[in-house]
């Protein structure tokens, strides 16, 4: 088990974690099962670490609180299964993620393969930060973009938010009375623009 399995035990035992200083500070309504306890205790430093924010701002219960919302706001208000808003939820976080730990490198030559500029395919720049861009070619953006994902999608697995199994032949659940499409749009349209968010190449 690791510290990211410790803090979803925890959650599911109702138990709210914090930190006080390089401790644990555990708040439950009754008292807690003696297993979580002593997995909270055999991982007391990593997950101390995973509830501190890291240098993107967020600690792991704030992507958790990020991930359940917007898993929730596809689930209830589109009508879509658990499944299916879990996936959905997640491409959200890594989309997040890419947003709030931005790739930069210097003009002249290319992020990815390392070459100087070429006339045939010449170097450009991906991302809207202020503080600079990715500079790559054009061929090499697609496999650059995809391990930027493919580290996206670990980080969030370090802190417990994992890739989950979607059968997309599953049935969708249906409602005695299903929103209509306006309400439907007005609904979700926060989650819309959170993964809307994303920029060319993150």
């Amino acid at each position: 088990m690791s510290a990211a399995d410790a803090l979803k035990a925890a959650r599911a035992a109702g138990i709210q974690l914090g930190v006080d200083g390089e401790d644990l500070a555990l708040t439950a309504s009754v008292p807690p099962p003696a297993t979580v306890i002593d997995l909270l205790a055999s991982h007391k430093a990593e997950v101390v670490a995973l509830l501190r924010p890291s240098r993107d701002g967020w600690s792991a219960q704030d992507w958790q609180v990020f991930f359940d919302e917007r898993a929730g706001i596809v689930e209830f208000d589109a009508g879509l299964p658990r499944a299916e808003a879990e996936a959905h939820a997640f491409a959200c976080c890594v989309v997040e993620w890419l947003n709030r730990n931005p790739a930069q490198s210097l003009a002249g030559r290319c992020f990815d393969c390392g070459d100087l500029d070429h006339a045939h395919d010449p170097l450009l720049p991906y991302g809207v930060e202020p503080t600079g861009h990715a500079w790559l070619h054009s061929r090499c953006r697609p496999a650059w973009y995809e391990a930027r994902k493919a580290k996206a999608a670990s980080a969030l697995a370090a802190m417990g938010i994992m890739v989950p199994v979607f059968h997309p032949m599953e049935p969708r659940r249906r409602t005695e009375q299903p929103p209509s499409d306006a309400t439907r749009a007005s609904r979700t349209a926060k989650n819309q623009f959170a993964c809307q968010r994303q920029m060319n190449g993150g």
